[in-house]
């Protein structure tokens, strides 16, 4: 008997199933105002330097002119090609010559022009405060920008790498509960962060957090819920994930200040801290990690919420063993990364994997987080990039359930790369169509971010799972930290960042045909299982031989 057998005799997709998988989807709604929160902390505003003189200046030779600001800005700041008041320089004395051309400077006329020594002046309009205006990160500072998100997306990586470990080893529950208070934590210390250091440190702590309670989030929603109802379960994860970034648009527009809306955004994961010690462990580790006892009670508890009292009573601890004495007598001592490259098959998904999870997480957040490029609205660009995922992920859980994970992923991820590519060659001018392809190539990305996530819960085995999921969201991770730095690539030549953010998804399509399929399969529960399937596939007589060991008890020692 497998897993997915007793998770039947105890209900199925019952009441418990319902309301565990609600409530752990809650949290998902902010995990994206945490990941894009950076578009609107540190939005840019317009700004120029501060201007130096006033409409009394005794240096203007007609006192008898009354000076407006604009008056002041042009004889203090010089334009851009723009026409537009340049952001990092100033004028060393006013030109009041530009003003009224008979004046002549006692110097003569050279525009001689010097660094914003006094600060800058911000357009307030908007954002009456970011962390670019409270700690002037522009011009030469403006590398701080990308610097802080980089940060955040490296202890994102990090959390996946330590806390998605010991998610295995001490069980999903203890993680969640962990990364939550964590999280709550940090988040509120970030938005009373007295300077830019501190800020980066709160952030990175933050990361790491989200990035544990989303791998434990994601391995308790999967491990519960029937084969069947796997894919509409991890949709509908998706479409809470989408309001979140719809709901930050409003958020932002309506809290302007950047600490008040980080602050708010934080502040619910104290509650979530509250009601997450009613959560059930995942009854698969627990059996794979040798506690059979506290599995049957969660067992056993789960049909009593599912009204199958009678059915959960049969469960005793000798009837779990004997019945998955088969995946128990496969499972290792204990379980490292290199258990990844270790077999063929899990070797050649975790290699094709990879490289899906680095390239559409780099080539999403080259396009989210650049919001303000698209010279339109930020919060309305906010609202349409979360509103396209709605339809995109309507037609990727379609597709997932009727074609497969493996075409879907390829197709979506093409289509993203080609479409990409081709706003290259769409005019400046014409701000619509480059919008509405920006808009179809992120739409795509997010319908690929959904299939590659069920499909690498789908491709490991229990044991390694986590491991490998976290693995994968390393690898993202990765490509959220390069994602901003390879904007800096416009320097050179403008069309090279868009040309890699569409180059990228368009090579992962193709490797994601390598794959193999798992629609309407059952999860595998051992490194053995997997293997079998691939060699059944491949059409051989005989099995490969996996040195696994023999033991009750499992540590699980895996990076994630």
């Amino acid at each position: 008997m497998s897993f997915a057998e007793f998770l039947q005799q105890v209900g199925g997709m019952g009441r418990f199933q319902i309301i565990h998988t609600t409530l752990l989807t809650i949290p998902i709604v902010l995990m994206a105002s945490h990941n894009l929160l950076q578009n609107f902390t540190a939005a840019i505003p317009g700004h120029h330097c501060q201007v130096h003189i006033n409409a009394n200046n005794t240096g203007y030779p007609n006192a008898t002119l009354r000076l407006d600001s604009q008056d002041l800005l042009r004889v203090a700041i010089p334009m851009d090609g723009n026409q537009q008041p340049e952001k990092c320089r100033r004028f060393v004395t006013a030109q009041w010559q530009l003003l009224d051309p008979n004046v002549t400077e006692p110097n003569g006329t050279q525009l001689d022009t010097e660094p914003c020594t006094e600060g800058w002046t911000y357009d307030r309009s908007m954002f009456t405060s970011t962390i670019i205006t409270e700690w002037d990160l522009v011009c030469n500072l403006q590398k701080f920008r990308q610097m802080a998100q980089s940060i955040y997306m490296a202890g994102v990586l990090l959390g996946s790498l330590v806390l998605g470990g010991l998610s295995d080893r001490f069980g999903r529950k203890a993680m969640l509960i962990w990364s939550f208070l964590q999280l709550a934590v940090m988040g509120t210390c970030t938005a009373f962060a007295p300077s830019y250091i501190f800020y980066c440190i709160f952030r990175f702590l933050g990361g790491m957090a989200l990035s544990g309670f989303g791998l434990s989030i994601a391995c308790l929603i999967v491990e519960w819920i029937p084969t069947e109802f796997r894919t509409i379960t991890i949709a509908i994860t998706g479409f809470v994930y989408t309001l979140g970034q719809i709901l930050l648009a409003g958020l932002s527009y309506g809290i302007p200040d950047w600490r008040g809306l980080q602050l708010t955004v934080s502040l619910p994961f104290f509650f979530f801290l509250i009601y997450s010690w009613w959560f059930a462990e995942s009854a698969r580790w627990l059996i794979l990690a040798g506690k059979d006892d506290r599995a049957v009670k969660v067992l056993q508890r789960v049909a009593r919420m599912n009204g199958k009292r009678e059915e959960g009573e049969k469960i005793t601890t000798e009837i779990l063993k004997s019945k998955m004495q088969k995946e128990l007598s496969t499972v290792k001592s204990s379980y490292t990364i290199s258990d990844l490259v270790r077999t063929p098959a899990i070797r050649r998904i975790f290699c094709c994997l990879s490289i899906v999870w680095f390239s559409t997480s780099f080539s999403y957040y080259g396009l989210a987080m650049d919001l303000q490029n698209f010279g339109v609205s930020i919060y309305l660009i906010q609202l349409i990039f979360g509103a396209v995922d709605f339809p995109a992920k309507v037609v990727v859980t379609i597709s997932m359930s009727y074609i497969g994970r493996r075409i879907t992923l390829s197709a979506f991820l093409l289509l993203a790369g080609l479409v990409i590519i081709a706003n290259i060659f769409v005019p400046r001018e014409l701000q619509i169509v480059r919008t509405s392809l920006a808009v179809i190539g992120k739409g795509c990305l997010s319908a690929a971010f959904n299939c590659v996530f069920l499909f690498t819960t789908e491709l490991y085995p229990t044991p390694i799972r986590q491991t490998g999921l976290g693995f994968g969201s390393t690898m993202a991770r990765i490509g959220g930290i390069v994602a901003p730095l390879a904007k800096m690539l416009d320097e050179y030549f403008s069309f090279l960042p868009p040309f890699v953010y569409g180059a990228a998804p368009i090579i992962s399509g193709i490797v994601a045909t390598f794959l193999p399929e798992t629609l309407n399969q059952l999860l595998p529960d051992t490194v053995e299982e997997v293997e079998s399937r691939s060699q059944m596939k491949r059409g051989k007589d005989t099995k490969e031989k996996i040195p696994l060991q023999n033991q009750k008890k499992v540590l699980l020692k895996e990076t994630c």
